[in-house]
């Protein structure tokens, strides 16, 4: 397979991807050919994975809008991918120029397309880091740079929790994040789950074609997810499938079940 000029010598083009296939799904150009045959095959076992990521997607943007008309100029997305049209830099510093957004992520692609994006502008800036290793991330010379982590803070973390084992600990992940945050900070998370779609199979299918990519799926239930916002106050209307948190309108939350997340915001308090 040929590399292409943009990709960064040191990765594995041959294995594919998460957040190149999550590229791939919104239509966008940086994934390799092996990330598209795993997506294809995603795509087979669950003809809604397209659906998946837009409606992911929207969730984030609704939620980032909603920060930005409460006040808040901080946002820290770990997990971030690679940047498309409607990333969350866009969102806040057009409704609030001040904003600064500090993207984290591990793929070097994702990476690499993020400082290309980003350069000239002094209000967001990318760190290559792990979900897995939160005080680094805290500590980062970038974002302590960009944030000030004594000021409210809103972490996003969203369509990443189901590449994150219960063996590596999520609740302990967002224990330490949650305790170095400001009161007033905010927490948005999504992740997909099965829960009350009784697609056994899709999912059996969703899994095997995951552990060909570098993070394998760890689905979890609403009641999973909902206890990973320990300490904070969850936003109404709660965790939900994506399409219902705070739609656009009624249509655009029909058949939510469809879109696979499901997510939530919450709020540290004080």
């Amino acid at each position: 397979m040929q590399r292409p000029d943009w990709a960064p010598d040191d990765i594995d083009i041959e294995r594919p991807s998460v957040a190149r296939m999550y590229d791939y799904y919104l239509g966008g150009s940086h994934n390799f050919a092996a990330d598209r045959a795993a997506a294809r095959a995603m795509m087979e076992a669950v003809p809604e994975a397209p659906l998946m990521a837009q409606a992911n997607r929207a969730f984030m943007r609704r939620a980032v809008q909603y920060l930005v008309d409460s006040g808040v100029r901080q946002f820290l997305d770990i997990g971030s991918g690679i940047p498309t049209v409607g990333n969350v830099h866009e969102i806040a510093q057009r409704a609030a120029p001040d904003s600064r957004v500090v993207y984290v992520d591990v793929d070097p692609v994702a990476v690499a397309h993020s400082r290309e994006i980003l350069q000239g502008n002094p209000g967001a800036t990318v760190v290559q880091e792990d979900l897995r290793r939160p005080a680094a991330i805290l500590s980062h010379p970038e974002v302590t740079k960009l944030l000030d982590l004594s000021q409210p803070v809103a972490v996003l973390i969203v369509a990443v929790l189901h590449f994150v084992p219960d063996a590596d600990r999520p609740d302990e992940i967002l224990r330490a994040l949650r305790e170095t945050l400001a009161p007033g900070s905010y927490l948005v998370m999504s992740q997909a789950t099965d829960e009350d779609r009784g697609h056994t199979g899709e999912r059996a299918e969703a899994e095997r074609v995951y552990r060909r990519t570098d993070s394998p799926l760890s689905i979890r239930s609403r009641a999973e997810l909902t206890a990973l916002f320990d300490g904070f106050t969850l936003l109404e209307p709660g965790v939900v499938w994506v399409p219902q948190w705070r739609p656009e309108s009624p249509e655009s939350a029909e058949d939510a079940a469809q879109a696979v997340f499901m997510g939530g915001v919450g709020r540290l308090g004080g």
